[in-house]
């Protein structure tokens, strides 16, 4: 069987963010590159945020799900910047389903006031209050449901 590019994203939806396993890298949008040359698979990921802890786990996941189409060389790249548009349709369900309010689309720059009245994961309310714009990972804040007196984070639009 002739390995191809298709074959090889279709595998990477079997590969999940450690920190929201409902999310597979191809849906975070971390996949940047994949390539077939000599033989060799080349993969390039782009991390959420420079120092984000999980992109050595994502990927090592990576490797170990691609070994058996051949040799995998996986390389971390920040010339690609990441920003949360890169989230696919089917991955901003995924946030939603693990919890997480999804960032919304934006076109250029957002303003900050794009944090404030987030549709509430859980009962989707949009009466909520920022309460830090800092969360347990920097592409995280937190959010207060007035409406169900839900706390929720929402993964930020970056």
């Amino acid at each position: 069987m002739v390995t191809t590019i298709e074959h090889i994203s279709n595998a990477l939806h079997d590969v999940r963010d450690p920190e929201i396993p409902g999310i597979s890298v191809i849906d975070l949008g971390v996949i940047t590159k994949i390539d077939i040359k000599d033989e060799k698979i080349l993969i390039q990921m782009t991390p959420t945020f420079v120092g984000c802890p999980a992109i050595q786990v994502m990927k090592e996941d990576v490797q170990k799900c691609l070994s058996e189409f051949g040799e995998v060389i996986v390389t971390v790249n920040y010339d690609i910047p990441w920003d949360s548009n890169r989230i696919t349709e089917e991955g901003l369900i995924a946030l939603k389903k693990h919890g997480l309010a999804p960032p919304p689309r934006y076109e250029l720059a957002f303003e900050l006031d794009i944090l404030e009245n987030i549709a509430c994961p859980h009962c989707g309310s949009t009466k909520t209050t920022l309460q830090t714009p800092f969360g347990p990972t920097l592409c995280r804040s937190i959010h207060y449901c007035n409406s169900c007196n839900q706390a929720f984070e929402q993964f930020k639009p970056l």
